[in-house]
């Protein structure tokens, strides 16, 4: 009996670890990436297929309105968007959310933003 629950309880662990290890799924294959950037702020990359193309959303949040932040997202090296964005209320954020091409295999989303004044940078990938 002792063997049994001791090989339960191993079997818990072990699948709660598998999980917090995963990436964090909100759908089908939503893949969400979350992290902090040189200074203060904080992004959040959230990548999906949708109707056959690669949707990626790309959320700054820095906590100040009317900053602008140069923005540029890549599909595996390439440049799939490039534009300037500006931190607007109640949150002080900002978010690009952009389709993209779904070649076969693995795709590798790479989201960079700078903040045009004080040059803090933010930067975050996610395969899909």
């Amino acid at each position: 009996m002792r063997t049994l629950v001791t090989l339960g309880l191993t079997a818990l662990v072990v699948t709660l670890a598998l999980v917090a290890a995963a990436p964090a799924a909100t759908g089908d294959d939503d893949v969400i990436r979350r992290g902090g950037c040189t200074a203060a702020s904080d992004w959040k990359l959230k990548v999906g297929l949708d109707d056959g193309k690669i949707d990626a959303e790309f959320e700054v949040d820095q906590n100040r309105n009317g900053q602008r932040w140069r923005v540029v997202l890549r599909r595996d090296g390439n440049r799939f968007f490039r534009g300037v964005r500006t931190t607007h209320a109640p949150s002080g954020s900002f978010e690009v959310d952009r389709r993209t091409q779904n070649p076969a295999g693995p795709d590798r989303i790479k989201a960079r933003a700078v903040n045009l004044s004080s040059g803090e940078a933010c930067k975050g990938a996610a395969t899909i």
